[in-house]
């Protein structure tokens, strides 16, 4: 499939398989189309695990349809791995999904989306969490009648962050203890 000429020859989708990534996903297969783009897919987890591969496939299998993807699942932290991926392949548009946090859990968790805005090598289009989204999505009720949502992902806990989130915080911690010890060694 011959591609059109375009100042955005590859645009990055970065993705954590959130809710919140969906819409950037379809967004920025949308805009690959529109450009005549490749589509390059990328998640990046804490550990390597062999899951993270074939959701990424799948996941080109459903956005890419008519495009040429290109699909990677690296192991690091978020922000470093998507700025070093979007370097080497010359990316001209990041595309990714915004959590819409603020206050506690945004300085808690920090934010791949606003750390990429400001030290990434090409243009960063975040993509917020829509109503529609987080109204779909059902929250849990306790006895008092209060809802409990992921103060991370938004998404239905029964806890203030979800066991998908905490063992996520918790592998990018010990990760980031691992690499200050390393660096205290050299």
């Amino acid at each position: 499939m011959a591609r059109k000429q375009s100042v955005v020859r590859d645009i990055l989708f970065a993705t954590d398989f959130s809710p919140q990534s969906e819409e950037a996903g379809r967004l920025a297969s949308a805009y690959a189309r529109a450009l005549g783009s490749r589509l390059h897919i990328l998640h990046v987890a804490a550990s390597r695990h062999g899951s993270h591969e074939q959701r990424v496939r799948k996941l080109a299998g459903q956005l890419g349809r008519g495009l040429e993807t290109v699909t990677a699942a690296e192991v690091g932290t978020p922000a470093a791995r998507i700025i070093r991926y979007a370097t080497d392949h010359d990316i001209g548009l990041i595309v990714i999904g915004a959590h819409g946090r603020t206050g506690v859990s945004k300085a808690i968790l920090g934010s791949v989306a606003e750390l990429l805005a400001r030290t990434a090598p090409s243009p960063v289009l975040t993509v917020p969490p829509t109503a529609t989204a987080r109204l779909e999505t059902e929250a849990t009720v306790d006895e008092a009648g209060g809802l409990h949502r992921c103060v991370a992902c938004a998404r239905p806990s029964e806890d203030l962050i979800c066991s998908a989130c905490r063992d996520r915080i918790r592998a990018e911690a010990f990760d980031q203890k691992l690499d200050t010890e390393r660096k205290a060694r050299v």
